[in-house]
């Protein structure tokens, strides 16, 4: 008979409700997973972009480098910044340009006011994920739980029916029903310290860009960068 238990008998004993939970811890770990893999990539490759921070302030001239920032940056997280805030820049040095709010606008608050888009943009674009992640290993465990809770229930039923009450007849069919508690902490597991690992990256990613973003407005204002 231990030969007939084991998760596929669980399955097979399951009801819709069992099934819909199984479902349901599936779906969530496949998510979980796509948003790992994914933004795992895209932080190694944001973290080895950092790296021509310093680069574009060794270049000789400013076009020279944004093209060392964009060579490095495939993630186009850095090089918006740089871009925006020379065009916000550039807009009040040109003679020909038409009358706009922009014109009329402090050109050191037209170029924060660029900074502080770009940086809301990529704070948008990193956050992306995380709240599923938070909502998958917040809730796997209790769908797993109530997967236990409903298979024991069942389990207790069938006992209760055939009107003995034997210690194999109970172990089997609740060990199966813990199954779904497994599965629970499986699928949150990961998700958990997915989510702190990419909050750690996101936080050392916005401190490095609100930093080059303040050096970028002081070069852009008044030709030097600060601290330098």
């Amino acid at each position: 008979m231990n030969q007939t238990l084991g998760l596929a008998h669980y399955w097979s004993q399951g009801d819709a409700v069992s099934h819909a939970a199984a479902y349901a811890l599936l779906l969530m770990s496949i998510s979980s997973w796509y948003f790992i893999l994914s933004k795992a990539w895209s932080a190694w490759r944001i973290r080895k972009a950092a790296v021509a921070l310093e680069g574009f302030w060794k270049a000789p001239t400013l076009p020279d480098a944004i093209n060392v920032v964009r060579q490095q940056d495939t993630e186009n997280i850095f090089i918006p910044l740089v871009t925006q805030s020379a065009e916000a820049a550039n807009l009040h040095q040109q003679a020909d340009t038409a009358a706009s709010l922009n014109t009329a606008t402090d050109p050191g608050e037209l170029i924060t006011r660029t900074l502080r888009q770009e940086i809301n943009r990529v704070s948008s674009r990193l956050e992306n994920g995380l709240t599923l992640l938070a909502s998958v290993g917040s809730t796997a465990p209790f769908i797993g739980l109530f997967g236990t809770v409903w298979g024991i229930y069942h389990a207790l039923i069938a006992v209760s029916a055939a009107g003995t009450i034997q210690i194999d007849k109970i172990a089997g069919p609740v060990g199966e029903a813990l199954i779904m508690t497994a599965l629970g902490l499986v699928v949150a597991i990961p998700a958990v310290l997915a989510y702190n690992a990419f909050t750690r990256v996101n936080r050392l990613t916005l401190a490095e860009l609100d930093a080059f973003a303040h050096d970028l407005h002081a070069y852009l204002t008044t030709g030097a960068r600060v601290g330098k």
